[in-house]
This record gives structure tokens, C-alpha cells and sequence, in this order.
């Protein structure tokens, strides 16, 4: 008899598990705690801006090939939108100075031949820095492998800070090697910069739940898991949603997609389960204009801007929002809010003004700021060993989240990948075939 799979936690890793499996022989039960799916991916109507933002800026590469997979599943690859070329454009705050990083699209890499196409000051020596990451052990750092020069300061040390959400004297190399492998290493083609047209919402999680709703899956919201039973060495029996007990059977299959603190709480009882303790946080700040700014070159391109040697790392302009993101942020966890914003405005208009047919206005103008203060777990070296594999000691009991070894940072890829191996586990499990990978 087929058994049913119970996914808890709506976030991009349990969408991608229930997307995998929903239409299967078994039946799919999402329980998501929140009033919404889709956990750090998602947008919301903001009453003081009155106006709808995302929760977070993730900025996403053409070879990513899980969120791919994840969007052809649920019909939703034409939302993604970015440049036709892998343009990145950066400012230096230090020196005013402006560049656009312009990479070749093809695996050989002329574009460290071209003074217009690279990082301004570069020396092509510094290039071993991308061959030391990609070949890091487990135990080194991102600042082990970078030479100092312009390339590690205006380019590497910012991609780590955003990639890992970790500062690169404690992030682990050979995570950030990882996805240099999966992206400089491979070619332009690879790095083409993409983001949702509209929202994270209207790409990785509307579609998613109209795509189950067909396949009759079903997706419970406002619906928190508040233990999990299960027998000492054998299967999960029950879970309680409150007074609510849902009764589990050895040939059902429980998936905890949560965030790492809460599977830690969920699951403190069941013998060799483990999982990252240290977090970093994100600052986003969004900033509402009188009127979207008509902007040109790079940045009119890409509509973001890599800033270096200030608070911001990214500022996305998405039609009358301009929106930043502030990584590894407990670095400012001491420094006040009020205080912080108007020194990150000024920064704004410094990255954008050059690039814009109309000034931004000297005025700060109405703001929303989102500190997530757990947003990832901190990719260090100590961090990465305890992260979990998809299967536990339980039977029937398997793990999925951006936390787990996923072999990535936590990024959108790593959510939506370990959702997949999660789904492959179910189905070796029942020894039933899943889609072609």
C-alpha cells in the first residue's frame, strides 16, 4: 500500500520535496507554521510602504540546475529575469572608482585579459586565489586562499561575504569553492545573473502551490508541528500539530524541512541527530522612491550593483524600490537601525546617481528594514561538519533544508537540492522509481 509522505516546513526545501513527489503513488501533506510558504524566499504586502517587497534580495546564476529543475517542474523558468550577458556591475566607495565585471561566456576566461572587462587593479596572478578555493580542504578558510590585491578585495572577499553569508577570515573555503566550481570555473554561461520578474513569491512559490493543489497535495498553513513521536530505534508513530495528533505508520514517511533550530527543538530526543548551532544575519533594507529611476549602462543592464568598502554589499533596483542587502550582519548586530539607515542611503545614492538620468533625492526616503537574525547557518569549517545527511537513525524519518550536506552554502540551490534528495530517499525507500534526474 502506498504510503503517505508528511512534509513539515512550507520553506523552498519542503515545496521542493512536495513538488517531487506530489502525483507519485504516495499522498503529500505540506504543514507549514507560518501564515505563508516559502520561508526566507518569499514576498508579502508591506502596510508601512504599502507596497509588496520580498522578504530578501537572492540574487541566482543560469547554472543553478536545481532551481531550474524546480521551476520547469511547476512551470514558472520563464520568471526568472537578468542580463543577456554575465555583466556584473560594482563601485568602490573608497575611491568613487566604477567598473562592470564582464566575463567571457565560454569556460576559457579572456575577460582577465581585458582591462575594461575585469576588476580595475587586478594583477592576473591573483587568479590563484580561484584555484587555491576550488581546491581547498575542509578545514581551511576563505582568507588562506586569497593573495591580497584588488581581485581579492573588489571582487573574492565580497562574493564570499554574499555567498556564504560568512566574513571570509572564518568561512570555509571549500564551501565558496564549491559553487566556484559551479560558476566561474564553468564559464560565463553559467553566471548569468537572474532574479524574479516580479517576486520570490511569484516565481518559487505561488506556481508551486498551484502545481500541488492539481496534483492534490495538500499544503496545510498556520499548521505548527510541536513534536514529533517516535519509538526508541524505531519509526516516527505521530505528530502533534497542538491538541491535534496525527497518527504515522511504518510505511509513511516524515520529511523535516525546517530551519535548523527548529529541527534541533523537534528532534533534541532521537540519538545522533546533529545540526549547526552557529548563525549569521542578513540585513535587507528597502527604500520606497517617488518614482522608479531611469537608469543607464551597466546598471541599466543588470538593475543591480555589487558596492565594496561600505555597509551594503547589494543594491537591487526593482522598479520604485532600490533594495540592499547587508550580509554576515551580525558584525553591526551592536549598531542601531536609525542609525544605520541613513549612512546605507548615502551609499545608495553614491552607487546609483552616476548611472541615473535624475538624482535620487538627498532625503532619505519611507524604508522598511527585515534583520533576520538566525538567516543562515554560519558556513565555517566547524559549522560544516555538523551538518546532517538527508537520512537519520529513524526508519522513516528523513532531513532536507538548506543546513543539511548539501555540499553548498545555505543558498536557494542547496534548499531546492536537498528537497530532490530528500523525494529520491522516499522513493529508494519504497524501492519505487522517481523522475530522471
Amino acid at each position: 500500500m502506498a504510503g503517505h509522505v508528511h512534509i513539515i516546513g512550507g520553506g523552498l526545501a519542503g515545496l521542493s520535496a512536495a513538488v517531487e513527489l506530489a502525483g507519485g503513488s504516495e499522498q503529500v501533506t505540506v504543514y507549514e507554521a507560518g501564515p505563508a510558504c516559502g520561508g526566507r524566499a518569499r514576498s508579502y504586502h508591506d502596510r508601512h510602504l504599502d507596497c509588496r517587497i520580498d522578504n530578501g534580495n537572492h540574487l541566482l546564476l543560469s547554472g543553478n540546475p536545481a532551481v531550474y529543475r524546480y521551476l520547469g517542474l511547476i512551470g514558472a523558468q520563464d520568471t526568472l529575469v537578468g542580463p543577456k550577458r554575465p555583466v556584473f556591475p560594482f563601485i568602490d566607495l573608497a575611491d568613487r572608482l566604477r567598473w562592470t565585471l564582464d566575463l567571457s561566456r565560454g569556460r576559457v576566461p579572456l575577460w582577465v585579459l581585458s582591462k575594461r572587462r575585469r576588476v580595475p587593479g587586478m594583477r592576473l596572478a591573483e587568479l590563484r586565489g580561484l584555484l587555491a578555493l576550488m581546491e581547498a580542504t575542509p578545514d581551511m578558510v576563505v582568507a588562506d586562499c586569497l593573495p591580497a590585491g584588488s581581485l581579492s578585495r573588489r571582487l573574492l572577499e565580497p562574493f564570499a561575504i554574499s555567498v556564504l553569508n560568512t566574513m571570509p577570515d572564518t568561512g570555509s573555503a571549500a564551501l565558496l569553492g564549491a559553487v566556484v566550481k559551479e560558476s566561474l570555473a564553468r564559464g560565463g554561461r553559467n553566471c548569468l545573473p537572474r532574479f524574479p520578474a516580479i517576486g520570490l513569491s511569484e516565481s518559487f512559490v505561488d506556481p508551486a502551490l498551484a502545481h500541488l493543489a492539481v496534483l492534490r497535495a495538500r499544503v496545510r498553513t498556520g499548521s505548527r508541528v510541536s513534536a514529533v513521536e517516535f519509538t526508541r530505534g524505531g519509526p516516527v508513530t505521530a505528530l502533534l500539530l497542538g491538541a491535534e495528533r496525527i497518527e504515522i505508520s511504518p510505511d509513511d514517511t516524515v520529511i523535516m524541512a525546517v530551519p535548523a533550530p527548529v529541527a534541533s527543538g523537534l528532534l533534541a530526543d532521537l540519538p545522533g541527530f546533529g545540526a549547526p548551532d552557529a548563525f549569521e544575519a542578513i540585513l535587507n533594507v528597502h527604500f520606497l522612491l517617488p518614482q522608479a529611476p531611469v537608469l543607464t549602462g551597466g546598471l541599466a543592464q543588470a538593475h543591480f550593483i555589487g558596492v565594496v568598502g561600505g555597509i551594503s554589499e547589494w543594491v537591487f533596483a526593482k522598479d520604485r524600490i532600490l533594495s540592499v542587502t547587508v550580509s554576515a550582519a551580525n558584525r553591526y548586530a551592536g549598531r542601531d537601525l536609525d542609525e544605520l539607515a541613513p549612512l546605507i542611503w548615502n551609499e545608495v545614492r553614491a552607487a546609483i546617481d552616476p548611472a541615473a538620468t535624475t538624482p535620487l533625492p538627498v532625503a532619505m526616503p519611507p524604508l522598511r528594514i527585515v534583520r533576520e537574525k538566525r538567516a543562515t547557518f554560519a558556513a565555517t569549517p566547524a559549522q560544516d561538519r555538523l551538518r546532517p545527511g538527508t537520512h537519520t537513525m529513524v526508519p522513516n524519518l528523513l532531513l532536507a533544508g538548506d543546513w543539511t550536506a548539501t555540499g553548498l552554502p545555505a543558498t536557494i540551490e542547496g534548499a531546492i537540492r536537498s528537497g530532490a534528495a530528500a523525494a529520491r530517499a522516499v522513493h529508494d525507500r519504497k524501492g519505487a522509481p522517481g523522475r530522471p534526474g
